[in-house]
């Protein structure tokens, strides 16, 4: 029998979770080596994975229902079957680590901690699609994450797990890590692919560059996050169709939310997906808002999903009527209440926030972010900005919030990859509904007037 497990003083884990990735995380005498992991049964499943027929990996994962939990929520086991049946070229994996989605903060703590979970998850993953190269690209702002993940990298090599012959299976199998440089735009896949590749990291046109057939070194490639691939050893553990019992139906498993903002115990918390309501999160996890304060706003996944506001009620197709607080943190009722899970970033707001502030303080990063590929994402992303800036310095005209929404329309839709609706929905969702108290911080005075000094400039014909 497994002895208990225990945490350290003041991170033990909520009662509503349910620990599978975070499992080792802040646990009391636990380390990031190989020793430790292996003393708690890691590696078990990549030794089974390596006596299973591939596909038989893949149909657990499938069965399981495990979506992507890196933002769009794909399902995993489909995604590797899209590698071409009649493929004779080299087959990639890549784990991507450059958490970069503002809010969001879950993958940085399994890199430190509990690496070893990770290299696991990978290669019973390689092994599933028959890549024999695979590549964990850590962002910048993670140097010591990078410093862990290579030293285990080198435990696991020494140790049989990495390399020639894995525990004489005949399957072989190297991982890199590759760090970025801070860009935003490598969170996404194809210009992450061009970055591993050396390149400038302008994402790339799908199709035809579906990853999966034409991916690094235009060779099929998969790409997962953190969080994913770790899943993928509890699911070998419990059985595809036993995981699936976790969450509710199409939204299985457990994930991890990131909560920041104005409430009195942000944090991170691995819970069933769906199986908790936001009400839950911040008023049960989070243990409510701060003293005096009223709930204004929640951000659900990460800083590019449309904001909700607190008074909003949303009617869904099953006749369901709920509030803000009613809604499970699940995939599907999230995309159903008009924004997203995405990458389980929950940013919540109360009374004291300026929603002027919040969005120019988000513009700012995109604009800042924008790869500068595309010219709607380019042009666009820094027009939001300047609009913004003005807006939230008390320097506006009226007409500008509505001058904003319409260049974040032009960019929805309009540009190679996503980022052009990750700069766009925050814009949109923010004048729609809090378009009242954006005006209100603007200069009724100049309503129908040209504020902006570039616009004075251009027009008058002066160098600016």
């Amino acid at each position: 029998m497994a002895a208990p497990v225990s945490y350290l003083p003041g991170k033990e884990p909520h009662a509503r979770e349910r620990r599978l990735i975070f499992k080792n995380v802040d646990r009391q005498g636990y380390s990031p080596s190989i020793d430790a992991f292996l003393a708690d049964g890691g590696y078990e499943q990549a030794k089974k994975a390596l006596k299973m027929e591939r596909k038989a990996i893949t149909d657990e994962v499938k069965k399981a229902g495990l979506r992507g939990r890196g933002g769009a929520g794909f399902p995993t086991g489909l995604k590797w079957t899209f590698i071409p049946p009649n493929n004779t070229k080299p087959v990639y994996l890549i784990c991507n680590a450059d958490e970069s989605e503002p809010g969001t903060f879950k993958d940085r703590y399994i890199l430190h901690q509990d690496p070893h979970q990770l290299i696991e998850g990978m290669l019973i993953a390689c092994y599933a699609v028959g890549a024999h190269l695979a590549y964990i690209y850590i962002r910048e702002e993670f140097p010591n994450a990078a410093k862990i993940v290579e030293q285990a990298i080198a435990e696991a090599h020494e140790k049989g797990f990495l390399g020639k012959n894995i525990q004489g299976s005949g399957f072989d199998l190297e991982i890199h890590v590759h760090r970025g440089a801070g860009a935003y735009i490598c969170g996404e896949e194809t210009g992450l692919i061009e970055s591993l590749e050396g390149k400038r990291p302008y994402p790339r046109i799908k199709p035809p560059y579906f990853p999966a057939a034409l991916g690094l070194y235009m060779c099929p490639t998969i790409v997962n996050n953190v969080e994913s691939l770790c899943h993928v050893k509890h699911i070998l553990e419990m059985g595809g169709e036993e995981y699936a019992k976790l969450g509710t139906p199409n939204n299985t498993g457990t994930r991890i939310l990131c909560v920041s903002g104005d409430v009195k115990r942000p944090g991170y918390f691995e819970v069933e997906v769906g199986k908790v309501t936001m009400g839950e999160v911040i008023n049960d996890l989070c243990g409510g808002l701060k003293d005096g304060r009223k709930l204004k706003a929640i951000i659900p996944g990460g800083s590019s999903a449309k904001v909700l506001r607190a008074d909003e009620t949303f009617k869904l197709k099953d006749g369901r009527e709920l509030t803000i607080m009613d809604i499970p943190m699940d995939f599907d009722t999230m995309a159903a209440c008009g924004s997203m899970a995405g990458s389980g970033g929950v940013i919540i707001m109360d009374d004291s926030r300026s929603m002027s502030w919040v969005i120019n303080n988000l513009n700012n990063f995109y604009a800042h972010e924008s790869c500068g590929q595309c010219t709607p994402c380019r042009e666009g992303s820094l027009w939001m900005k300047k609009i913004s800036d003005r807006i939230a310095h008390g320097e506006a005209s009226p007409d500008d919030v509505d001058t904003l929404e319409s260049v974040a329309n032009q960019i929805e839709g309009k540009t190679i990859c996503a980022f052009g609706e990750a700069c766009s929905w925050p814009t949109q969702s923010f004048v729609r509904k809090f378009r009242d108290e954006m005006k209100a911080d603007c200069k009724p005075e100049l309503a129908g007037q040209i504020v902006a000094k570039e616009s004075r400039l251009a027009a008058a014909g002066l160098p600016s």
